[in-house]
């Protein structure tokens, strides 16, 4: 494991851990000073991304089993519950919510916070159950910054990673041995293996131009970084979206796609190596994607927002104190009062 993200990781859980030992009320009333100072047109930027991580639209209740703020506490995924803490711990204690930390690759039956969800493309959307987070920050949301221009790496495809799922291993079986690429599971319990190669470091994958995303049980975890430099990102269309709405970036925009199996690989390598330009402009479409996601008290705030939307719509909060300036928070905000269900 790259001593940089060991860094990173002790610094979270550090950061974590000393934020628990601040009372909640305190949170509770930044939120409230936070919510009354923000200016209409902030209100008016941040209502599509809060609208796309809860598609909600209907009233609901959470169901049986939901934990209340105050009953929720650490469990064995450390870092999915200090960053929900960070967001649930800013409402009353009595608010219930429902919620499923891990890799979820299907659309929950009610509505529930969640890290992932099926990418649905349609209107209106079949996804809406699952209320994107933004869960396990430490491990999926890593940028990087760029020094080496596009021009001047290395030709060249480069994967490094776990390979447990049929889809990686083909891939693997079939491009491991290609001399342009450098491509290969780097778990050392499996070094016997044809397809092993050594671990390397994000810094030295970027020396490549292009770099290999594929996805695991769901999101890949690589692909925040690679749209952050200023290497192209080779990749399948996804399955799968998280905080970072993989559902919104689009093939030949912000990376190049590639058939299932990734038989097309070496032609694309061979089309952008002759256009250089073309790549490059990829690069910098994908790098103002990732730039949405930099400002971390916007970050915050975001979260926030998804969740004041939640509690809204399962009758926990009043919608008069709704303020963002959306179609979606309108249809829902401006429901007779019979429409929301107190649960206070």
């Amino acid at each position: 494991m790259d001593i940089r993200f060991k860094s990173r990781k002790l610094r979270f859980y550090s950061a974590g851990a000393a934020r628990l030992l601040i009372p909640d009320a305190y949170y509770r009333r930044r939120l409230a000073q936070w919510l009354d100072g923000l200016s209409e047109p902030t209100w008016q930027r941040l209502a599509s991304r809060v609208d796309y991580y809860n598609r909600l639209g209907e009233a609901f209740d959470p169901s049986e089993g939901a934990v209340a703020v105050g009953d929720f506490h650490y469990e064995r995924r450390g870092a999915y519950y200090l960053d929900a803490k960070q967001i649930v711990r800013h409402f009353a204690p009595q608010h219930c919510f429902d919620y499923r930390f891990g890799d979820v690759t299907w659309v929950p039956e009610r509505p529930t916070l969640v890290k992932s969800r099926p990418i649905c493309r349609a209107t209106p959307p079949s996804n809406a159950n699952g209320v994107l987070l933004k869960l396990n920050s430490v491990r999926h949301f890593q940028f990087v910054d760029d020094r080496l221009a596009f021009r001047d790496k290395r030709s060249g495809v480069v994967w490094r990673g776990k390979c447990f799922h049929a889809h990686r291993a083909a891939v693997l079986r079939e491009f491991c041995d290609h001399p342009r690429m450098d491509i290969g599971q780097s778990n050392p319990k499996r070094r016997h293996q044809r397809d092993y190669r050594p671990y390397l470091s994000i810094r030295e994958q970027l020396r490549y131009r292009y770099v290999l995303s594929l996805e695991g049980k769901d999101v890949a975890t690589n692909l925040k970084w690679i749209l952050a430099s200023n290497s192209l990102c080779f990749m399948p269309p996804p399955r799968f979206e998280t905080w970072f709405m993989e559902g919104t970036l689009e093939p030949y925009v912000h990376y190049v796609p590639l058939a299932e199996d990734c038989s097309d690989m070496e032609a694309q390598m061979a089309y952008y190596d002759a256009h250089p330009a073309e790549a490059e402009a990829i690069v910098r479409r994908a790098n103002a994607h990732v730039a949405q996601f930099r400002d971390p008290r916007q970050e915050l705030l975001l979260g926030l927002l998804v969740m004041h939307k939640y509690l809204v719509l399962s009758g926990q909060l009043d919608p008069a104190s709704s303020r963002v300036a959306s179609p979606a928070w309108n249809s829902w905000a401006c429901r007779p009062a019979s429409a929301f269900r107190s649960r206070s």
